[in-house]
């Protein structure tokens, strides 16, 4: 099985969040980074780690984050059935 899918069976959706950061020699510029990550709501563990190590790493000090998730998998996308189909 896949990494993806089994991040998917546990909970996880897929997050992708806009970063809006300032460049350290213009900083009157703002520029953009799209980062994607399966990730858990409502604590987003793999987001937060990341924009921390952006903080005490990267030299653009952040602006702005906006952020969007998606679970792809849900309850009601699932469901037993039993049966057999056999093909010769």
């Amino acid at each position: 099985m896949h990494k993806e899918m089994e991040l998917q069976l546990k909970g996880y959706g897929l997050t992708t969040a806009q970063i809006f950061y300032r460049l350290p020699d213009h900083p009157a510029i703002l520029q953009t980074y799209l980062w994607q990550e399966y990730d858990l709501a409502p604590n987003f563990p793999e987001m937060y780690g990341f924009l921390k190590f952006w903080q005490e790493k990267l030299d653009g000090p952040l602006h702005s984050v906006r952020y969007v998730h998606r679970k792809l998998i849900s309850a009601t996308d699932w469901r037993a059935l039993k049966g057999e189909f056999i093909l010769n």
